[in-house]
């Protein structure tokens, strides 16, 4: 703070006789001012960049070329400074110099010689309260730059944890949907095991829906959520809502009555969203009705939009909290709610997704203990084609037969996915790291390499390069298998040699999509040059 004080309190003199700088130093210090005098204008220029409050000049020394150093200094000032210039004429303003010092310099004061000295003392006090001013803009910008660096290292830490937190709620949900895709693929011909092994597969796809989420987290509070959007029928909306929120209105000992038209009411948007919003909204009718109360779930059409309502039994919504209740991080202040936990985000996403689907959503409610309503509006399709049944379990797909090594540290992964290749007809071995897998190159001789990432002691990167400099397995298809599926990690899987790259988990058909599609026989994609 102290060198702040100095150099905006501190005048610069060009005095170019001793007997001129002695004069103006005793007379700037009578009047309490601290004075540097300066020999010429290059030395003046030096001096400006240790720092200063104003600068007096005599109007000889602006003169022609005399300007020139003083003149790229000013037009090099930072966007807070415009230093104040005391220019001492022989004839004011009148003198042609002093005109274009005017005009070029900027922040200009000019002065008649003979000048009283009161005259000056009360122009250089002037001009230092000002630079003061200037030297405190200077460090509001730098306190407000030095937030923003904090801010953007905070954003950069918070997209380094989101990238690794969704990494490793993947890595579990890996061989968790690789084990409902072998339920699903042995069990389609008893009924029950096959519904459980269904639920089991949405509930999978929501969760990994929710783990691509976290990645997006950026994106949806400037509200730019990414849609999938397709053809789908409103009643298979709601039912997957209902079963997401089955959990807590059961745990709540609430009456869920669904009413939907016989019908098919079918929207364009994206399923699994639209399934959020309704979930939301059945989740926050659950947490704000005391246990034995009733929920009501009705979807109507109504001219070409459909309808649906969510009404509940509950403590109502007060009528001042009403304007507010789509409001971010907002929950009404109500104990019995808060066992259930919750950030407050619910209610705003509904929001934002529903607009986002061209519909609309209000609240509405009687007031405290008279429970709450919410109404979505969606836009109806005209002329909404009939829609495709729901696929039966699939049938294990024979594909033709290959040699495939499955490298992955998380042997319940490397196992499962290798069960999955094992029922369409590939014959596999498994790997648990890298140094295993380079050594089973030769005694195995694979045609594909399923190869996870994020290993230790060598990850899949090196296991990568290590191939590709192996002159007899350069053209060896190898496939990034990993929780890791931003660009930036997409882009160095390529670097490192990977011909392809999979994100986990991964569904079956897309599996047998991405096989059929590498070239027959199955030798590399990649030249082995």
């Amino acid at each position: 703070m102290t060198l702040f004080v100095d150099a905006a309190l501190r005048v610069l003199v060009l005095a170019p006789t001793p007997k001129d700088a002695q004069l103006t130093t005793e007379l700037l210090e009578r009047e309490g001012l601290t004075a540097a005098i300066c020999r010429d204008m290059p030395e003046v220029v030096r001096e400006l960049d240790v720092g200063a409050g104003a600068l007096v000049v005599p109007e000889e020394a602006i003169a022609h070329e005399g300007k020139t150093p003083l003149l790229r200094w000013l037009r090099g000032q930072p966007a807070w400074s415009d230093l104040p210039i005391i220019v001492l004429a022989r004839v004011g303003a009148n003198s042609p110099p002093v005109a274009q010092a005017m005009e070029l310099l900027g922040n200009i004061t000019v002065l008649e010689r003979p000048m009283r000295v009161s005259s000056l003392v009360s122009a250089l006090r002037a001009a230092l309260r000002s630079r003061v001013r200037q030297y405190e803009l200077r460090v509001h910008l730098t306190e407000r730059e030095a937030h923003v660096r904090a801010l953007r290292e905070a954003d950069r830490r918070k997209d380094e944890f989101l990238a690794t937190l969704a990494h490793e709620l993947r890595n579990p949900l890996a061989p968790i949907g690789n084990a409902v895709q072998v339920l699903r693929l042995r069990a389609h011909k008893d009924p029950t095991v096959d519904e459980l092994a269904a639920v089991m597969e949405r509930q999978v796809k929501h969760m990994v829906r929710l783990v691509d989420d976290l990645l997006e987290m950026s994106r949806i509070t400037r509200g730019r959520i990414e849609l999938r959007a397709e053809h789908v029928a409103i009643e298979t909306i709601i039912n997957s809502a209902v079963e997401t929120s089955r959990p807590l209105i059961d745990a709540g000992d609430h009456h869920l009555t669904v009413s939907v038209p016989a019908e098919p009411l079918v929207v364009n948007g994206d399923a699994v969203r639209l399934a959020q919003v309704f979930a939301n909204l059945l989740n926050n009718a659950a947490k704000y009705t005391d246990a034995g109360g009733r929920i009501w779930l009705t979807a109507y059409r109504e001219g070409q939009a459909v309808v649906v309502s969510v009404r509940d039994s509950g403590h109502g919504i007060p009528a001042e909290m009403l304007p507010r209740v789509f409001d971010l991080f907002l929950q009404l202040p109500d104990p019995a709610a808060r066992k259930h936990g919750g950030l407050g985000i619910g209610l705003t996403l509904v929001k934002t997704l529903v607009e986002m689907h061209g519909g609309t959503v209000r609240a509405s409610s009687a007031g405290t203990g008279k429970g709450s309503e919410f109404i979505v509006r969606l836009p109806l399709l005209a002329d909404a084609p009939a829609l495709a049944p729901a696929a039966d379990a699939p049938a294990t797909p024979r594909l033709p037969t290959r040699r495939v090594l499955v490298v992955d540290d998380n042997r319940d992964a490397a196992q499962s996915l290798a069960l999955i290749l094992n029922m369409m007809g590939l014959t596999t071995r498994v790997a648990a790291s890298g140094p295993e897998a380079l050594a089973a190159l030769p005694q195995f001789r694979p045609q594909l390499v399923f190869l996870d990432i994020g290993m230790p002691e060598m990850d899949g990167h090196e296991v990568a390069r290590a191939i590709r400099a192996m002159t007899d397995w350069r053209g060896l298809t190898l496939v990034a298998v990993t929780g890791w599926g931003q660009e930036e990690d997409r882009r160095k899987s390529q670097q490192a040699g990977f011909d392809h790259h999979l994100i986990k988990p991964i569904d079956v058909r897309a599996l047998e999509a991405f096989l059929r599609k590498l070239d027959d026989p199955p030798a590399a994609v990649r030249s082995a040059s």
